[in-house]
């Protein structure tokens, strides 16, 4: 495995299934790397290039990204009940 590739393949310590994800990357808010902490064991993932991770892993990312758009749907509904006001 070339250097480059190593440095995109996380540690798997719980012998888990890996899968390639790939995450957004843009010039602002989701620029930086993201951190993961599972059981203490820390992940930090590159955005914009193909990664394996720990399945466990990229379910965590997922679940998160879900909370997310849930949020952002309750706080513009909020902002649509306060303009009626």
């Amino acid at each position: 495995m070339a250097k480059a590739e190593e440095k995109n393949v996380a540690s798997n310590p719980l012998n888990e299934k890996m899968v390639k994800i790939k995450l957004f990357k843009d010039n602002g808010k989701y620029k930086d790397d993201l951190f993961v902490a599972r059981n203490g064991h820390n992940y930090v993932i590159q955005r914009g290039v193909e990664v394996e991770v720990p399945e466990g892993i990229a379910m965590i990312i997922e679940q998160s990204e879900a909370m997310d758009n849930h949020v952002a749907d309750l706080i513009a509904e909020a902002q649509k009940k306060a303009e009626k006001v």
